[in-house]
């Protein structure tokens, strides 16, 4: 029995050696440990060009554009962002087939990151219009995506190379 007592007080004093913080004196320096999170931008990459081929009045004419990538190292606690996407009027020469001839369908996205996306498929035009948005984000995340673009070439259109600027934003 007495060596069972004595078996429980140097298992305590061992536990008392081994715990953080039990075995130091009161006068022991200390050090203040801080370090900064960095942030960084909200930005979108696009493809510099886009061939979608080519077909016949009254058809339409369609094919993924190339990747498009948000990326956002503003490490928000609750981030959001918005993309849209507007469309000038398809010209050749002084033949222009409308904005609104065409469409925009994101497809899949691809996420790192939190972030929750949603996307909206539109019809073209002259203004921006919603295309993608990211809600619930946490730190710092990535979104992406290849849109398709679609256009009705009307039966009227005069042959040729027609050429329009699709503009994307983020904010």
């Amino acid at each position: 029995m007495r060596v069972r007592s004595l078996s429980v007080a140097a298992a305590a004093a061992l536990l008392a050696l081994v715990q953080p913080g039990l075995a130091t004196a009161k006068d022991d320096p200390s050090t203040t440990v801080t370090f900064t999170v960095t942030s960084g931008a909200l930005t979108l990459s696009v493809p510099v060009s886009a061939n979608l081929g080519s077909g016949a009045p009254g058809t339409t004419i369609s094919a993924p554009i190339g990747p498009c990538t948000v990326t956002d190292n503003r490490a928000l606690l609750s981030a959001t962002w918005t993309v849209t996407a507007a469309e000038t009027d398809f010209a050749n020469g002084t033949q222009t087939i409308p904005a609104t001839d065409a469409t925009y369908s994101a497809g899949t996205v691809t996420t790192t990151g939190t972030i929750t996306v949603t996307t909206t498929n539109v019809t073209l035009s002259n203004s921006a219009q919603t295309v993608v948005t990211g809600t619930a984000g946490v730190g710092d995340n990535t979104a992406s995506w290849d849109p398709t673009v679609a256009v009705n070439v009307p039966a009227s259109a005069v042959g040729g190379t027609y050429t329009g600027t699709l503009t994307q934003s983020v904010a």
